[in-house]
């Protein structure tokens, strides 16, 4: 299915179609404020595994999650003061916070160290989305591991286009993904430079 759906003011009816397929076990390509993501339920094991199969990607590499706002980052993470400062200035904005997790969140999505990537995008559709399934969804670039980012939809192949259960179009984005820096390290690490900015750490 492909849906268009207005990025300032995302329609409750097509936000409601996208809840119901996530529901189902579906996995869907949306927008961030940076690139396109391949998302679904972070609590739906078999969609996560599609999405690692679809993407060809290795199962030690957790993806990151998408919250809504910081009460459900702090359901599935330990916010370091210093670290709240910064994410509270910043967010929604184009950065990936690597966290020490909490309990609550879900294997699939931790690394070796029990830590998650979080994400709250400047982007009404996909946080709209996770508001109304009240909890995360899985966030992952739109390609084939180690290959370039798609950058449109319409740019999928038809073998991709078949394991995806929905698209939701926001024509072109941008094919530079987000800022990650950990901080479960002290001093915070940079591990890769994206579309936000990181003056706040010098």
């Amino acid at each position: 299915m492909l849906l268009k759906i207005n990025n300032q003011n995302p329609e409750s009816k097509k936000i409601n179609q996208t809840i119901e397929i996530l529901n189902s076990g579906g996995v869907m390509v949306y927008p961030t404020d940076t690139i396109y993501g391949l998302g679904c339920d972070i609590f739906n094991k078999k969609a996560v595994t599609k999405i690692y199969q679809i993407k060809k990607r290795e199962k030690n590499k957790p993806c990151s999650i998408i919250c809504s706002d910081f009460k459900q980052i702090a359901d599935f993470a330990i916010i370091p003061d210093h670290a709240f400062k910064i994410m509270k200035k910043v967010l929604p904005g184009p950065y990936t916070f690597i966290l020490k997790a909490k309990n609550k969140a879900p294997k699939t999505v931790l690394s070796k160290n029990k830590t998650i990537g979080i994400r709250m995008p400047a982007n009404n559709i996909c946080l709209e989305i996770v508001k109304k399934l009240e909890h995360p969804i899985i966030s992952t670039s739109l390609n084939i591991s180690g290959q370039q980012v798609l950058t449109n939809p319409h740019q999928l192949n038809k073998e991709m286009q078949n394991k995806i259960d929905l698209i939701i179009d926001a024509n072109s984005l941008s094919a530079e993904p987000s800022t990650v820096i950990d901080f479960t390290q002290d001093p915070p690490v940079i591990l890769r430079q994206g579309q936000g900015n990181v003056d706040f750490l010098l």
